[in-house]
């Protein structure tokens, strides 16, 4: 036993640990734990368009404290770190870089200068990413470090879609989707972020009819109007009745539609409609066979059909067309105070302008036959749907997801969910692996060649690849078995999988959870993990959602500089419930700090009246320890009573509750009791060797309780026990009796 030194520099402890860890690796499951049974954890990969901010702090902090946790009760731990390439979001993050510092659009470069462009910004965030995480002490295996766009998971997405696309799960066809004119690609319907914005609202005369929308420049292509079939106020009105009426650009012959999607209580009770650029409008126009006209093009801007407003776009023309509606006497009235929702990419900025395109998708409602299944209560060669698959595995509990109302949530998504679009139109990421060649079509894991299919054999270089690329949900959905070596039977894929929790933020439960349950429960016939805990978002201190726009983003490394990980990785667990959101307050970190501190002190004090003690002895059970004085009784009840609390918490998920626990026993009952009731022992030769080692047994206890959630001063306080140790895999405590 030494002396340990007045004050406890974070800094230098957090390098030092740090590496002493990697020296060490102990977290490959090759070197820790080796007989024990599997638990395995992925890091939610990072996207790579900048760096890590307090929600990864959070999810850092809770999932490591599940590993760590996991790794000293003996079990085999795996927990692989990655990052994700972010398709569009990363795109949209150069663009705007080189258009805000040269003036430039992705246009003005060939397709291989611009895609090593963002390559380049990609490999730069990803190595400031990948630096910020060791900083904050995540327990992760580095040698196993994925990336969604290596080799490894590049072989994965090419072998997946393959297997969809046999499986006939993956088609191509025409459907109305996102469209973003600014980056000229589709996004996935969860991508899109609705805001609000208060705009006119305009009634205008439709033949006999009024009608009302907030975007007159749509209505060239409308030559229907849709009423309830309930509505009695146009029960004279028959389905498919057609009748002439004046209209923008003169005369048109419009048709009555009848339909129960309207909404008898919305302004008339009657609206035309748009099918090629409005998802309500497109699914009344399917279910009615009616024509689809467009009339945006993919710019944003007018075609011919709105003749002297053609090429012009629709936000300028707007003021135009309803002057126009105005002179022809079809404008009734303007409603100056309309407040409606506008869809735009989450991703890019860029306002959603639905169009009708021929593009890939994953169909979820087409029966399938799930050759090898291991979900319960579906057999082997069983005809199933992708949604009944993502549903039966909730449904069954074999997946649980916690805190548990977010089930509802999932379930209610599942139930309304469409084709999954998986094309995009940017250069960044997985290229589709389809081929063309006149009227052929060829799918595979690899370009077509001379020892390929026989349609490839004939003239293998006359093949042309798809030029889209998939949606970046599509290889980060693959995630909990790419990071495994799929689809190589790997021993660790056999050993490992399913995970055991899949840890992250309730934002990303529909883009990111849910498509991993899709994905493995379709290639693997299994579930990707047995628990989902979803984590709410950490906001600024207004209780606003963090953004770079707004300027109140907080670099978590700044926080960890100034009062330590440990502070900040505790202030996070401590004040986070699952699935609430948190307001961030550094007093709160400092608070923590202050914790820190106290801590080191108690070891100062006890290290200094213990130094001719075996460290050694100090590791025998409190059964064997003998409570001489009700003080030694009552520290080493309520430490035996905190370890069963500490640990019951941790494996129901009250990682907030786990923290409580064991801030309030080492501060109140060790620190604030028995450190003031041991003084006096400690005089007493009858007591003081006894009261030593109650100390430093529960000194040690303590230390293993607060290791996973503040890991770096545990473990420079263990070695400075000498216990010639790493805490790390040191045991869990056990109650004793």
């Amino acid at each position: 036993m030494r002396e340990i030194p007045k004050n406890y520099d974070h800094l230098l402890a957090e390098d030092y640990i740090n590496k002493k860890w990697a020296d060490a690796q102990i977290f490959d499951p090759d070197r820790t734990n080796i007989n024990g049974k599997p638990f395995f954890m992925v890091f939610p990969p990072a996207n790579v368009t900048g760096i890590l901010h307090l929600g990864h702090a959070l999810t850092t902090a809770v999932e490591d404290l599940i590993i760590r946790f996991r790794r000293m009760q003996g079990y085999r731990t795996l927990y692989i770190p990655g990052t994700d390439h972010a398709a569009i979001a990363t795109q949209a993050k150069v663009e705007a870089d080189i258009y805000k510092k040269d003036d430039k659009r992705r246009q003005d470069f060939s397709h291989d200068e611009f895609l090593q462009m963002v390559k380049q910004y990609a490999d730069g965030s990803q190595k400031t990413i990948l630096g910020q995480l060791k900083r904050l002490g995540a327990s992760v295996d580095w040698n196993r470090l994925a990336y969604t766009l290596d080799d490894q998971r590049s072989k994965s997405v090419r072998v997946a879609f393959k297997k969809l696309f046999d499986m006939g799960l993956i088609y191509r066809g025409h459907r109305l989707v996102n469209w973003d004119p600014k980056l000229q690609t589709n996004v996935s319907d969860d991508e899109i972020e609705w805001k609000e914005e208060k705009t006119n609202f305009y009634y205008f005369k439709f033949g006999p009819f009024l009608s009302s929308t907030s975007r007159p420049e749509t209505k060239f292509g409308d030559k229907c109007v849709v009423m309830h079939p309930d509505d009695s106020r146009y029960a004279q009105y028959k389905e498919g009745q057609k009748i002439e009426i004046e209209w923008i650009n003169g005369p048109i012959e419009v048709t009555v539609i009848k339909d129960e999607a309207i909404d008898m209580t919305f302004g008339t009770g009657v609206m035309t409609i748009t099918p090629a650029h409005d998802q309500t409008d497109y699914e009344i126009a399917k279910r009615h066979n009616l024509e689809f006209v467009p009339v945006i093009d993919l710019d944003g801007k007018l075609l011919p059909i709105a003749e002297e407003f053609t090429g012009m776009y629709i936000t300028k023309a707007r003021a135009l067309i309803i002057k126009k509606l105005k002179s022809r006497g079809l404008l009734e009235k303007i409603d100056e105070e309309y407040i409606h929702r506008i869809a735009t990419n989450s991703r890019g900025g860029g306002v959603i302008e639905p169009q009708i395109r021929e593009q890939w998708f994953i169909a979820v409602e087409k029966p399938f036959k799930l050759e090898k299944s291991r979900i319960d209560g579906i057999a082997d060669g069983e005809e199933v749907t992708l949604k009944q698959l993502m549903r039966k595995v909730i449904d069954t509990n074999q997946i649980q997801i916690l805190p548990d109302y977010f089930i509802k949530t999932y379930l209610h998504w599942i139930d309304n969910l469409r084709d999954w679009c998986i094309s995009r139109q940017i250069v960044f990421g997985h290229q589709i692996p389809v081929w063309y060649r006149d009227s052929e079509l060829y799918c595979d894991v690899e370009a077509p060649s001379s020892d390929g299919s026989a349609s490839a054999k004939a003239s293998a270089g006359t093949w042309k690849q798809d030029s889209d690329t998939l949606d970046t949900w599509f290889s980060s959905s693959l995630w909990t078995f790419s990071t495994l070596g799929w689809p190589d039977d790997t021993d660790e894929f056999k050993f490992f999988h399913p995970a055991a929790v899949m840890e992250t933020g309730y934002d990303i439960l529909f883009f990111w959870v849910a498509r991993m349950i899709l994905m493995s429960t379709a290639l693997l016939g299994q579930i990707p993990f047995k628990t989902v805990y979803l984590h709410g978002l950490v906001r600024d201190p207004e209780k606003k959602k963090m953004s770079k726009s707004t300027g109140n983003v907080i670099n978590p490394l700044d926080v960890s500089a100034k009062y330590g990980t440990d502070a900040l990785r505790f202030a996070l667990v401590f004040a986070n419930a699952g699935g609430t959101d948190m307001a961030f307050m550094e007093e709160r970190v400092k608070g923590m700090k202050h914790f820190g501190n106290k801590i080191w002190n108690i070891a100062r004090f006890i290290t200094t009246n213990t130094l001719e003690v075996d460290p050694s002895l100090s590791s025998k059970s409190d059964g064997e320890i003998k409570a001489t004085t009700d003080a030694d009784k009552d520290i080493l009840e309520k430490l035996n009573s905190t370890i069963a609390v500490v640990t019951k918490n941790i494996e129901d998920f009250r990682f907030n509750e786990g923290a409580q626990n064991t801030y309030d026993f080492i501060w109140h009952e060790f620190a604030d009791k028995y450190l003031e009731a041991s003084k006096p022992q400690l005089l007493n030769p009858e007591q003081a060797e006894n009261t030593k080692l109650i100390l430093l047994f529960t000194l040690k206890q303590s230390l293993k309780l607060l290791h996973p959630f503040m890991p770096f001063i545990t473990e420079y306080v263990w070695e400075l026990l000498q216990t010639n140790t790493i805490l790390a895999v040191e045991k869990w405590p056990v109650v004793h009796n």
